[in-house]
């Protein structure tokens, strides 16, 4: 995939990459399927218009948006190193059929957004990064948009599968779907979030508090887009 097409890739406006970072990109040295381990903070929310509207092409022509999920995630191992990510997914219905997808991304890895929408049209942008998962608060800050994350984490650990489809709309208006497949460590936590952004991030990854958990050895896999 070229530059012109990395701009390209679907996204909510908070995800819309200038040129200066476009101009200071790598080549994608790491083509999907990707393994990774991690931890994570996530947190569940209602879906509702506003996520649909957020979800896109996504969505597709008689989708709803049922839940968010957000997340803070630190990965330790992928085959583009160690970095820090949040995200915002939205799970869909279209008629009896259940997807996830995901309008907002960012990263403190070049690398990673290269690979992200090269691999999967994953709309990743850049972002600093404060604290880490799990130990209290967490901070992501990008152009013109912060989310933060505090975590209250409760009760005993379980064991938490990670298996579903993730649909992404492509620059070419096609949507193609990917497999995750994993499994983690899980603790339930307590959740509070912040959301400040100058478009419309916070109508559906919304602040306040949530049902969440917090993850530990975790890791998946991301089958290559088709």
């Amino acid at each position: 995939m070229q530059t012109f097409d990395l701009a390209a890739v679907p996204g909510i406006s908070e995800c819309t990459l200038d040129e200066a970072t476009l101009g200071d990109l790598p080549a994608n040295e790491a083509p999907a399927p990707w393994d990774c381990d991690l931890t994570a903070v996530v947190w569940w929310g209602r879906g509702g218009k506003a996520a649909t509207r957020a979800a896109g092409a996504g969505a597709g022509p008689a989708g709803r948006a049922l839940a968010v999920i957000g997340g803070m995630v630190s990965y330790q191992r992928t085959p583009v190193g160690k970095y820090h990510e949040v995200y915002g997914a939205i799970g869909v219905r279209t008629g009896r059929s259940v997807r996830g997808t995901i309008p907002f991304m960012s990263v403190d890895s070049r690398a990673s957004l290269v690979g992200g929408r090269s691999n999967w049209s994953l709309p990743k942008c850049l972002a600093d990064f404060d604290g880490e998962p799990g130990t209290g608060t967490m901070t992501a800050r990008g152009s013109g948009w912060t989310v933060r994350a505090s975590v209250r984490p409760f009760g005993p650990h379980f064991p938490l599968p990670m298996t579903g489809k993730i649909v992404q709309p492509w620059p070419d208006g096609e949507l193609r779907e990917s497999l995750l497949d994993g499994k983690a460590r899980a603790r339930s936590a307590l959740v509070t979030v912040e959301v400040e952004s100058d478009g419309e991030l916070a109508t559906w990854l919304r602040p306040g508090r949530h049902l969440g958990a917090v993850l530990t050895r975790t890791r998946f896999s991301l089958s290559a887009a088709h």
